[in-house]
């Protein structure tokens, strides 16, 4: 019984990766329930949710079917689960979601249909608008299509992963019976706008599968039915968060080299099919009954995004969430150069709510000035049109150093790293791609500059990519200081990563995979030695680390008070009387996709806050170069308070997770951080000229920061007072 109790302890209180991801889905999907979400937003929420659990099974369900096949004793070290029994909870957790997903798309549909416009199904079109579609099928559709009759002499073809096809048993003329298939050609949009006052639009399969009579015009049809295959993806092992106790690169390159390349692991149905022909597919390609999921909702919903481009300026603000563009951030004077700017306080920006600008202007200026000797950044992902990249381009162009460590393995977008490193060699720009293993997630950028004084550096650390998109849309935080501690540490970063050297020493950076976890555990370790008095907070995407989950429990037993905002997976159950009483988890789901890692130890005078680029999660902190910095300046800090804060009072779109598992909404007056600081930096942006005007007196001002005088790091304008506050707000009153 001793044995059992121990390995019971072990998995207390933690939870498997994979079902707290698709709780994580859950969450998405119910902003596609909240009537307080306008109605296309409601509609981009059913996409997101799609195609995360399309993501989810290509990449998370094809690696543990890999597992079952080639690493039969795996099991997970979270909660002993294998792989076979990882699959089979997945499976079964997903079909309500998916039964959840059809009934909130039917009634938005109805919903939506109010405000005229309709996702229409042939026999809904009218008269004219059924010639429309059928001439447009005649005239633009039929020349491109590639229909297919499966026989002796045609074998059943390699359906694309994520592909709709038009299946349909046939009748020749002599009565013989074979199957047909119709791919929904990729080339063509989405979706058909019909003429009309209204925005009606028939979605091409929906076309196609009313028109498939036509297609095999000498074929009588007996059934048909839309069809779509999710394929295992061609993964990086690398970058995979499985904990297996051994080295995992090793078992996966086993994996991807004996399993069958892209393996089919779910077939998609639209509509009625019959056992026969379900059968069929089913045995062709070697799938269970449950990894057949048939709904009578489309297959796709990636019309949902430009749908907003037809509609007329009433209907686009009824359905759609009020615009916001990216403020200037009110502590930078935009006629004063940037360089001077940081010289004088660190600037903190935080995205969408300020705008990317201010970073961008202090590369195109280093760009310019003659006595910047280099540049060098870390690069993930990036927008294909970059204003940062052409300053880049430029400055290589003017005789700078430009070295850009740019990651081509980012997944999904390794076509767009790979232009932008061409565009950048012809320029002259030296090019790292990555180091062998181990992928480059860091977003670090370091100029150097030659002054009276000597060398100097400014520094740049961000918690998300340098892409001018995605800043408007994520939350993140981006970090430019002067100091040159730091400065000389990301030299060192960039000299070793040249080198290929993962484990130089650091000695403000938290660097993975040499120091951050270890880092991030020794202060863990401090707090725990200070008991009732200690403090943890975490700002995450996701929580999975072993070691991380076990020093989180021990600290909870130590009386140290965790508390976490955490927007996906996390593998800690919360709230369980003798491991984790002391843990408190929210996430938030909203407008914005939550993106910054921040991580504070302590309260008070000797609080440490950290910016990361890093997840607290194995692939992270062990398989990935990833860098943490420290925030000195108070003014920055005070930011990253109130950040925390706000979002810590969120009501409308915070969560709370129970022991159990589950998620819970949280009670107290109506508060939606996001839309609270995009109120905010609306108002200040408002009166930016006034905040200047401020500022050229000595103080400073930020939509998130605290209005109080600018001091050095150093310096402590944010008073016991104002802390205590932060804090009894954060930890309820401990």
């Amino acid at each position: 019984m001793a044995k059992e109790h121990n390995h019971n302890e072990k998995y207390a209180f933690k939870q498997n990766r994979e079902l707290s991801w698709l709780k994580f889905n859950e969450r998405v999907l119910a902003e596609a329930e909240d009537d307080s979400v306008p109605l296309l937003e409601r509609l981009r929420f059913v996409t997101i949710f799609t195609t995360n659990l399309d993501e989810f099974f290509r990449v998370r369900v094809g690696s543990l079917i890999d597992l079952m096949a080639f690493k039969k004793n795996y099991k997970d070290n979270k909660t002993g689960m294998t792989a076979k029994e990882q699959v089979s909870a997945i499976l079964s957790e997903v079909r309500p979601l998916w039964e959840k997903r059809e009934s909130i798309y039917f009634m938005l549909e109805r919903e939506l249909r109010t405000f005229g416009v309709a996702r229409m199904t042939f026999g809904e079109l009218s008269g004219a608008e059924q010639d429309y579609a059928v001439d447009y099928f005649q005239e633009e559709l039929f020349p491109v299509l590639s229909p297919i009759i499966i026989d002796a002499h045609h074998p059943f073809p390699h359906l694309l992963n994520k592909q709709i096809y038009i299946a349909a048993v046939l009748h020749n003329p002599e009565g013989r019976r074979s199957l047909a298939l119709l791919p929904v050609p990729q080339s063509m949009p989405e979706v058909i706008y019909l003429p009309g006052p209204d925005v009606h639009f028939i979605a091409m399969e929906d076309l196609l599968y009313e028109m498939i009579d036509v297609v095999f015009e000498s074929f009588e049809v007996e059934e048909k039915a839309q069809i779509c295959i999710t394929r295992n993806a061609d993964i990086h092992a690398e970058d995979e968060d499985f904990d297996v106790e051994e080295d995992f690169r090793n078992v996966m390159k086993e994996m991807l080299n004996q399993r069958r390349h892209l393996a089919p692991l779910r077939l998609e149905v639209h509509g009625e099919m019959s056992d026969e022909l379900r059968e069929h597919l089913v045995k062709h390609f070697k799938l269970q009954d449950e990894e057949v999921f048939t709904t009578v909702a489309p297959l796709r919903y990636n019309y949902a995004y430009p749908l907003a481009g037809k509609l007329d300026e009433q209907r686009l603000g009824a359905l759609t969430y009020r615009p916001f563009e990216p403020q200037q951030c009110a502590v930078v004077d935009p006629g004063a150069p940037m360089e001077d700017q940081i010289a004088e306080r660190d600037i903190l920006l935080a995205y969408p709510y300020e705008s990317m600008d201010p970073f961008i202007r202090l590369v195109s200026e280093a760009a310019d000035d003659p006595d910047v000797l280099s540049i060098q950044i870390t690069i993930y992902r990036l927008a294909k049109e970059s204003r940062l990249m052409e300053a880049l381009i430029r400055a290589s162009e003017k005789g700078k150093e430009v070295n850009a460590l740019i990651e081509l393995r980012a997944r999904f977008d390794e076509q767009n790293n790979i232009d932008w490193s061409t565009r950048m060699e012809k320029a002259g720009c030296t090019i790292i791609y990555g180091i062998q293993n181990y992928k480059v997630h860091s977003k670090v950028c370091l100029i150097t500059k030659r002054t009276p004084e000597g060398i100097r550096y400014i520094t740049q650390v961000g918690t998300g990519n340098y892409n001018e998109k995605t800043a408007k849309i994520y939350t993140d935080l981006c970090l430019m200081t002067d100091d040159q501690d730091i400065g000389k540490d990301a030299r060192t970063l960039f000299r070793n990563m040249g080198i290929g050297n993962l484990y130089g020493q650091y000695r403000e950076l938290l660097v993975s995979p040499v120091s951050l976890k270890r880092r991030v555990l020794d202060m863990m370790d401090e707090e725990i030695a200070k008991g009732g008095e200690g403090r943890i907070f975490f700002k995450l995407n996701s929580l999975t680390d072993k070691d991380i989950l076990n020093k989180i429990a021990e600290a909870s037993a130590a009386g140290v008070q965790v508390r976490m905002m955490i927007r996906g997976i996390c593998c800690l159950r919360p709230g369980l009387k003798g491991y984790t009483e002391n843990v408190e988890v929210r996430s938030i789901v909203g407008r914005y996709l939550e993106h910054p890692r921040i991580y504070c130890f302590g309260a008070g005078d000797d609080e440490r806050i950290f910016i990361s680029s890093a997840d607290l999660m194995t692939r992270n902190t062990e398989r990935r170069v990833e860098v943490g910095c420290p925030v000195y300046d108070e003014s920055a800090r005070n930011k990253i308070r109130r950040f925390i804060d706000m979002q810590w009072r969120d009501t409308l779109k915070a969560r709370r997770l129970l022991p159990d598992g589950t998620y819970e909404k949280i009670e107290g007056e109506p508060y939606d951080s996001q839309s609270e600081m995009m109120n905010a930096a609306i108002k200040e942006a408002e009166q930016s000229e006034a905040a200047r005007s401020e500022r050229s007196k000595g103080t400073k001002c930020s939509i998130l920061g605290s209005g109080k005088p600018a001091p050095r790091s150093g310096e402590a304008p944010y008073s016991s007072g104002r802390k205590r506050g932060f804090w009894r707000r954060l930890f309820g009153g401990k």
